[in-house]
């Protein structure tokens, strides 16, 4: 079969770690094509990373039909609207997180995707990395006992304040793309979706949060705790606990167990660790996305669980006192 061939939405930061280097490792995936608001731009992008061919719009590169499917790394308020215009144009998403700018967004784009009969990805690499497997069996295995509060961490110092995820109209804040994947971690984990008990923010600027903390329930309940944090005293936090009547799980660095992990499991006077092995998250994700267009394999981030996951993000604005993030309200075209 001749290999999937990508295209990017954007010369964004992190499409090197995402899609160029991955794609470089994997037969099966090539990245032919990119577009970016600034020509000069993606012709430096595209000559850095050996990129094929670059185009003047996003809709051109869309309108390729050399292409089987496109990358959307651009700022969050404008993860729907390109997602939409991709299916439109005939090509399977591989969209970064968050997906949406807010639930019923994610919804609508759902809705086009399953018209489409393209496949449609929300980019948790987290998810597809051995370790996430590998504590989900922790969890069934019976190994902690019954499983009665779970709590996840991420938190980094991001003192770049111009920076696009500081701004609310892309539908930026620390819930969002921070906090995005603690929510995603404990809904996993549960296997349920939680209700939001309450929130609580820090902001940058009115309606950004640089922190925030939520304490969640599910029905059955269970607890849980999620924090995230692009700027507050909370400078460094990278963390999973699950917490039973047997024994607690903990975790570090579940977002990027391929630089350094450690998992460890202690109850009864006893303590373990395991370090799971595997490569680059980015790498396992790529190839989810590969399977699932060219050999109709089930993706783990499907759009139904990122509707779930937006909705979850949504009520912990609401409960904070914030409302939900907007769609970018300019016209696509004339922002990346």
């Amino acid at each position: 079969m001749p290999p999937l061939r990508i295209g990017c939405l954007g010369a964004a930061r992190i499409a090197p770690a995402a899609l160029i280097r991955p794609a470089a490792a994997n037969d099966g995936v090539q990245c032919v094509a990119v577009a970016a608001r600034d020509r000069s731009r993606a012709d430096a992008f595209a000559a850095k990373h050996h990129i094929a061919r670059v185009h003047d719009t996003y809709e051109a590169l869309l309108d390729d039909p050399d292409l089987d499917a496109v990358y959307n790394p651009l700022p969050n308020g404008l993860h729907g609207a390109w997602t939409i215009r991709a299916l439109q144009a005939g090509k399977h998403v591989l969209c970064e997180k968050p997906f949406t700018a807010n639930a019923a967004e994610a919804r609508t784009v759902a809705e086009v995707a399953e018209r489409s009969g393209r496949v449609v990805m929300e980019a948790f690499h987290w998810r597809y990395h051995p370790l996430a497997a590998r504590m989900l069996e922790v969890i069934a295995g019976g190994e902690l006992g019954q499983v009665r509060r779970i709590e996840a961490a991420l938190c980094f110092p991001l003192p770049m304040f111009g920076d696009i995820r500081y701004q609310l109209d892309l539908a930026g804040g620390a819930m969002m793309d921070a906090g995005c994947y603690p929510v995603s971690m404990v809904r996993t984990l549960a296997g349920a979706e939680p209700t939001v008990v309450g929130a609580s923010a820090r902001l940058r600027s009115p309606g950004v949060d640089r922190r925030m903390e939520a304490e969640l329930s599910f029905a059955d309940g269970r607890t849980a705790g999620v924090l995230a944090s692009m700027w507050s005293s909370t400078l460094l936090r990278l963390r999973i606990r699950v917490i039973g009547s047997a024994a607690t799980m903990r975790v570090f660095n579940p977002t990027n167990p391929h630089m350094f992990h450690r998992l460890t499991v202690a109850g009864s006077g006893r303590r373990r660790h395991e370090r799971v092995g595997g490569g680059p998250t980015y790498g396992y994700q790529l190839e989810a996305f590969r399977a699932a267009v060219q050999d109709g394999r089930p993706v783990l981030t499907p759009p139904r669980d990122a509707v779930a996951n937006m909705a979850v993000i949504d009520a912990i604005y609401k409960a904070a006192g914030l409302g939900a993030r907007r769609p970018t309200g300019v016209d696509p075209a004339s922002a990346g």
